[in-house]
């Protein structure tokens, strides 16, 4: 027979065990929930760990401002290569140029680094450019038979001083020590440079006179060879033609690349065009004048002048001594004017051209250089 007494030891009891079992289910539970969470997290985090790692390998540290402390100055010296481009060149083409006549020069160069691409570079150049008709031309070829014949030649000296900006395409944003080891770079500037063009003057006229200074490299702008100082009737082709200037500006530009030596030391290797605003770095321009009244200056002989405009008659080729080629010679002779004259440029548009003053002369520079960081002063640490 159930009792209150039974029954309550009985359900009381199941309850108590009911309840006593449920505590260490949901003791159980609890673990596995924190062991979960726990190996989550660890997952977590070793995928973070393993983020970090990999932005860590790729960090190269943060970019600094270029400070004062970073700038340097620094001193080059330069082993040049010159190339005309202009009037005495081997074809009528504005890229032609006689590789032969490559003429050698030296330069010295300041440069002021002030930016982590950019610095600023004060330089002067002394190099010689040349030309020669009888060493360029082709008298069998139908676009240079005629600058053969013209038989003029030239060599000039130039001293040019210029500023130019170079940008480098590899940055640095430390100092010295830390710069690159290798960058290519462009430039650009402005040139004001000194040229005088010169000839050696022959033995004789086309008469047979014997000219003074003869075998001697003269100079040409005082002779006035297409009548700069000439009074030309005003119906003449050259009418108003000036006095040319030795001072001239130029705008050079080129690329280079850099190579680092050592911490002091840089070597660079460089080409550039110098663009001028002058067609008379080789005397030569425009037309021919008649000889008879060309008048140099009062720095000049008028016999000079008049032999040096015109030398298609002369036997040899004056800096070589070598004999010309008469026989192509006269069988260009068809194409003289009625003033005597050939056409010297390679071009049958005008009788009497001497040159082409549509298109300014240019000078093409290699350059070789090695610079010197100025001021470097190097620490080593103290060991104790």
């Amino acid at each position: 027979m159930l009792t209150f007494d039974s029954f309550r030891v009985y359900y009381v009891g199941g309850f108590n065990k009911f309840f006593e079992m449920k505590k260490y289910l949901v003791l159980v539970l609890a673990l596995i929930m924190v062991g979960t969470a726990e190996m989550a997290h660890g997952q977590i985090r070793k995928r973070s760990l393993k983020k970090n790692n990999k932005r860590i390998s790729k960090f190269k540290g943060r970019k600094n401002n270029f400070t004062s402390d970073k700038k340097y100055n620094f001193v080059a010296i330069s082993i040049n290569a010159l190339n005309y481009f202009g009037d005495l060149a081997p074809l009528s083409r504005r890229t032609s140029t006689d590789i032969s006549f490559t003429r050698p020069g030296v330069g010295i160069v300041f440069g002021h680094r002030f930016g982590p691409r950019y610095t600023l570079r004060a330089s002067f150049m002394y190099g010689t450019l040349r030309g020669d008709d009888f060493e360029s031309a082709d008298p069998n070829d139908q676009d240079a038979r005629f600058r053969y014949v013209r038989n003029l030649h030239f060599r000039n000296r130039i001293k040019e001083l210029a500023i130019t900006a170079m940008f480098d395409l590899f940055e640095n944003e430390g100092s010295y020590i830390s710069r690159v080891q290798f960058t290519p770079y462009i430039f650009a500037g402005l040139a004001v440079f000194h040229h005088n063009p010169q000839a050696i003057v022959p033995d004789t006229d086309r008469n047979g006179n014997p000219l003074p200074g003869a075998g001697d490299w003269v100079d040409l702008q005082p002779l006035g060879t297409e009548g700069q100082h000439t009074n030309l009737p005003t119906d003449a082709v050259n009418s108003g033609i000036s006095e040319y200037s030795l001072w001239q500006i130029a705008i050079p530009a080129g690329l280079g690349v850099r190579y680092r030596l050592n911490q002091v030391f840089d070597l660079s290797f460089e080409m550039s065009f110098r663009y001028t605003f002058t067609d008379y770095l080789d005397d030569v321009s425009q037309n021919y004048v008649d000889t008879n009244i060309i008048t140099a200056s009062s720095e000049g002989d008028n016999a000079v002048a008049r032999a040096l405009a015109d030398r298609s008659w002369e036997p040899t080729a004056v800096v070589s001594g070598s004999a010309r080629d008469f026989e192509a010679i006269n069988a260009t002779a068809s194409d003289r004017n009625g003033d005597g004259f050939f056409n010297g440029y390679g071009t049958e548009s005008r009788n009497n051209i001497r040159g082409n003053a549509d298109d300014n002369d240019l000078y093409f520079v290699t350059s070789i250089k090695v610079a010197y960081i100025i001021g470097a002063t190097f620490r080593r640490a103290k060991f104790r």
